[in-house]
């Protein structure tokens, strides 16, 4: 009953982290509109699979050793920023290109590339790690259960994965497409904008 309710506790907190607009949810959303929900749905799973792998190391103590070594927390955040910038850089670089040329002249996403993004652009962040040892630090009992080990990263996959196939649906229902190749290069830019301030908060601790 106890592991239950631990469960419990943990999956509230994770939902909470999982709905809160990152990265991630910008390329969910832009794959999930300007291409179709398939893509986007393979993004998430991208997303997905890079919060199981956070939520693994997490488990196993990498919250410890991040904290224990600066310079390797230093190093992982600016690499995921100037990720983050280059993502940022290349969306606002085709804002004002029509979806025709992406989907005529040039070659289409794969559904593998779309979930290679989702799962780097997942990876690029970790400070997420952080976030989620924090979580199974003040969550988890002294003694963690052996099965907390697989269900933990599990759990931090269904969660993430989930959250963004319900977002990809939602986006790609033809409303939305029509909104956003009526108006691609204001939101591309937005989006790029978006992208820019959130690398640049990982590189420096903006708060």
């Amino acid at each position: 009953m106890e592991s239950v309710l631990i469960l419990g506790s943990i999956t509230f907190a994770l939902v909470l982290g999982a709905i809160s607009p990152g990265p991630t949810f910008i390329y969910v959303a832009k794959n999930s509109i300007a291409i179709s929900r398939k893509h986007g749905l393979f993004t998430a799973l991208g997303t997905g699979t890079g919060a199981a792998l956070f939520g693994f190391l997490a488990v196993m103590g990498l919250q410890a050793v991040l904290l224990a070594v600066p310079s390797a927390y230093l190093a992982l955040k600016i690499c995921g920023g100037l990720y983050l910038l280059w993502l940022a850089y290349k969306i606002i670089k085709h804002a004002k290109e029509p979806m025709q040329t992406a989907e005529g002249d040039v070659k289409p996403m794969t559904h593998a590339q779309a979930y290679r993004l989702g799962l780097i652009t997942q990876l690029s962040n970790p400070k997420i790690a952080i976030i989620l040892a924090s979580v199974f630090t003040a969550l988890l009992p002294k003694e963690i259960p052996t099965y907390f080990y697989l269900v933990l990263p599990i759990l931090c996959f269904f969660i993430d994965a989930g959250w963004y196939s319900l977002v990809a649906v939602a986006l790609s229902a033809e409303g939305p497409r029509k909104v956003y190749l009526k108006s691609k290069a204001i939101f591309d830019r937005i989006a790029g904008g978006v992208m820019t301030l959130l690398g640049l908060k990982l590189i420096f601790g903006m708060k």
